[in-house]
């Protein structure tokens, strides 16, 4: 485990209001743990603001975990540790992927799904960059100082996504290398790296924004659409967007910029479907106890859902969605070719590991690619 024991690293919420709309409607265990990005991320304040309305309505305690890179979050995750995570791409479309650090012998493609996303338009994922290092497009990045984050292949991604914009790549850059998503935001602010990926409103933003060094946002130009094409054929999970929530960004007219759902509360395909169900009807239902009571928490609406995304939804989820008629043809069919997608990567990863070669990870990035392109499927990395 990457986590300390104890609860100096956990969220646990004890708030006992009782919403009786709801209260008896929804059946949860008593106790729960999510997973999160670090304390002061967006996603680590989203999950407890969302905790502290399940507590009111259901008296359901949830522990929320910070965990300072994907595998961290994911681990308790496919232990069965934890019921839900509460993660980005990393955790999500990588790991389904078994790609960067989940092509490791111990890990390949995982049967991740989607409970539900906060998929708003208003937040932005974008790089953060130090206000004094005169970077404002993604040309502007080349023979900057970039945050490499240890175990977070999607951060890293990402930012390879907005170098791709420009025709650039890590090799235009000085990679920066640090162990976890915090101690990129103590570098930028104490003048180690310029620029880490993260979301408009995390909090650490805030922190760096009132620095010495200031903060700013690269943006995108929507005009520019063979760079956003650069862009998404590196992660394909972006979607243009005009970003008004964030540090600097609040009470602004805003910037256009790029986005993907963040977070996404995940669970493992075999999660049971009515415990998932009733997670899903909480996070629909108990929105408007929990809107506005974090930065960007507003993307969590039911219909800011892209249920055509890159990840498969749960079972549990989707008769929930069935039952409130907001799942579709399209959307069942997209869930079938991304749950084929899964079976695909996991048969090719077995096979692979009855062969076990010895170069694992550059004989699997081969094997994987193969195995999509034969299945008629996207290739990406």
């Amino acid at each position: 485990m990457f986590f300390a024991k104890g609860a100096v690293c956990a969220a646990v919420l004890t708030a006992s209001v009782a919403v009786p709309v709801v209260a008896n409607e929804i059946e949860l265990p008593r106790q729960m743990s999510w997973t999160a990005y670090d304390t002061g991320s967006a996603g680590f304040n989203q999950a407890v603001a969302i905790g502290g309305e399940i507590q009111k309505a259901t008296g359901t305690s949830l522990r929320v975990l910070p965990g300072k890179n994907d595998i961290s979050r994911t681990e308790p995750l496919r232990q069965r540790r934890v019921e839900f995570s509460a993660t980005g791409v990393g955790g999500s479309f990588m790991a389904q992927e078994g790609a960067f650090e989940f092509s490791a012998k111990n890990w390949g493609p995982q049967p991740v799904r989607v409970v539900l996303a906060n998929s708003g338009g208003e937040i932005g994922l974008s790089v953060a960059v130090a206000g004094d290092a005169g970077i404002e497009v993604p040309a502007d990045m080349r023979g900057k100082r970039m945050a490499w984050v240890t175990g977070a292949p999607g951060l890293n991604l990402n930012i390879e996504a907005y170098l791709a914009h420009a025709g650039l790549t890590w090799d235009d850059v000085e990679k920066v290398e640090f162990g976890g998503y915090g101690a990129s935001w103590t570098g930028l602010i104490e003048g180690q790296v310029d620029g880490v990926f993260t979301s408009t409103n995390a909090g650490p933003a805030y922190e760096a924004a009132a620095g010495p060094r200031g903060l700013g946002w690269v943006k995108i130009d929507p005009a520019d659409e063979e760079g956003f094409k650069r862009m998404t054929d590196v992660a394909p999970f972006f979607a243009l967007t005009h970003v008004t929530v964030g540090a600097n960004i609040d009470g602004t007219d805003g910037f256009d910029g790029a986005t993907y759902a963040y977070p996404v509360l995940t669970a493992m395909a075999d999660t049971d479907a009515d415990m998932v169900y009733n997670m899903t009807k909480a996070l629909v239902e108990l929105f408007p106890e929990y809107d506005g009571k974090a930065p960007g928490i507003s993307g969590w609406n039911i219909d800011n859902q892209d249920f055509t995304w890159v990840v498969p939804y749960h079972d549990g989820a989707v008769a929930y969605f069935k039952e409130i008629g907001v799942w579709s043809d399209e959307a069942q069919a997209r869930n079938d070719e991304l749950i084929e997608r899964q079976g695909v990567l996991k048969a090719a990863w077995d096979k692979l590991a009855e062969e076990n070669p010895e170069d694992w990870e550059a004989v699997w990035a081969e094997t994987r690619r193969k195995a999509l392109a034969d299945a008629g499927l996207q290739v990406v990395f």
